[in-house]
C-alpha cells in the first residue's frame, strides 16, 4: 500500500487498494475513487504470499481493455484534465498503469456470477445433485463440459475475511428489489455473451466469470463497477487445448490463477494459514496471465 500525495487510503480488499482525494471523509463523500491494483493473489479466501510480480499492472490493463468493449455504463472517470493548456495526469506516477479512476457507486452486496461450462465447485455440486448453486441441468454432463446455456449463480459478497455464500435469485430480490435482481441478472448474462463471443474470436474460452455492480450516486443507473474479464475474476481456457484435450485437465488449460488453486489445494488442507506460493509457481501464473493479455489485444 503506497503513501499517494493528494489521496487518502480508505479501504483494502484482498487484491485492491481503494483511495479518496484529501478533504473527502471517505467513499461517501468522496467525488473521486482511486481503485489501486496490487500484486496481491488470492485463493480460497485467503491473500496469498508471495504475490506475482506484474499482476496490479495486467490486470489493470485488461479490466480497461474490457471496460472499452462492454457496451453497458461502466465506473471510470477521465484519468486526465485540462489545466489552462496543459494536460494533467489524475493517477499519480507511483500507482501510474495499475490504477484507475473512477467514480463512488452504491454498490449492490451481490456477486453476479455466470457460468458457461461446469466445473470447479459447480462440477463438484453437479456430481452430488445434477444442479449448479441449485439450478437443474441436464443428465451426462462432464466436467469442462459447456453448458447448454450460461446460467446466472448469484454470491453474496461478504466482508472482508468471511466467506461468500451461494445465493438464490429469489434471496437477490429479498436482498436489492425485484427490478435490480432482474437488470443484474440481465446485464451479468449480456456482459458474459458479448466477452465471450470476443475472447473466442481469439482463441481463448470464458469457462465463467463474475461481475459487480452498484447504482450512480446522481442517476441511479445500475454501473458495472470493479475488475471486469480479468484473469482473476474468470476463468479463461485455452480454445485449441480444450477442443483437442480427452481429459478435463487438458482441456481446460487455463490463463488465469487455476495453477495457484490447484496447487493450493494439493497442498494446504485450509486450516491455519496457508503456504508459501514456490518460485515456480509464481513464475508460471505471472506468465499465463501475460499470455492472456496478448492473445486478447492482438490486433
Amino acid at each position: 500500500m503506497s503513501e499517494l500525495a493528494g489521496w487518502n487510503h480508505t479501504y483494502s480488499g484482498k487484491v485492491r487498494d481503494l483511495y479518496v482525494p484529501e478533504g473527502a471523509s471517505g467513499l461517501d463523500d468522496a467525488d473521486a475513487v482511486l481503485v489501486v491494483a496490487s500484486d496481491r493473489v488470492s485463493a480460497f479466501d485467503h491473500v496469498l504470499e508471495p504475490g506475482i510480480p506484474g499482476k496490479g499492472e495486467l490486470l489493470t490493463t485488461l479490466s480497461l481493455w474490457w471496460f472499452d468493449r462492454i457496451d453497458v455504463p461502466n465506473h471510470l472517470l477521465p484519468d486526465h484534465a485540462l489545466a489552462g493548456d496543459r494536460v494533467v495526469e489524475r493517477i499519480p506516477a507511483e500507482v501510474s498503469g495499475r490504477a484507475m479512476l473512477v467514480k463512488p457507486l452504491d454498490m449492490f452486496p451481490i456477486e453476479c456470477v455466470v457460468r458457461g461450462y461446469l466445473t470447479g465447485s459447480g462440477w463438484a455440486e453437479y456430481r452430488e445433485a445434477q444442479s449448479v448453486c441449485g439450478i437443474p441441468l441436464p443428465a451426462g454432463l462432464e466436467n469442462g463440459d459447456r453448458l447448454p446455456e450460461p446460467i446466472y449463480t448469484p454470491a453474496w459478497k461478504a466482508p472482508l475475511g468471511q466467506h461468500d455464500e451461494n445465493i438464490s435469485f429469489e434471496r437477490t430480490v429479498e436482498l436489492v428489489g425485484a427490478d435490480v435482481a432482474e437488470e443484474l441478472r440481465r446485464l451479468s448474462l449480456h456482459v458474459y455473451e458479448r466477452g465471450s463471443a470476443i475472447a473466442e474470436a481469439r482463441g481463448v474460452i470464458i469457462a465463467d466469470t463474475k461481475f459487480e455492480f452498484g447504482a450512480d450516486r446522481s442517476t441511479g443507473e445500475i454501473t458495472l463497477a470493479d475488475e471486469v474479464l480479468t484473469s482473476d475474476s474468470s476463468r479463461y481456457w485455452d480454445a485449441e487445448a480444450y477442443a483437442a484435450g480427452t481429459t478435463p485437465e487438458a482441456r481446460m488449460a487455463s490463463f488465469d490463477k487455476q495453477i495457484v488453486r490447484d496447487w493450493l489445494a494439493a497442498n494446504w488442507d485450509k486450516t491455519g494459514t496457508p503456504p508459501a506460493l514456490p518460485a515456480d509457481i509464481v513464475e508460471r501464473t505471472a506468465a499465463r496471465y501475460r499470455e492472456l493479455l496478448e492473445r486478447l489485444s492482438r490486433p
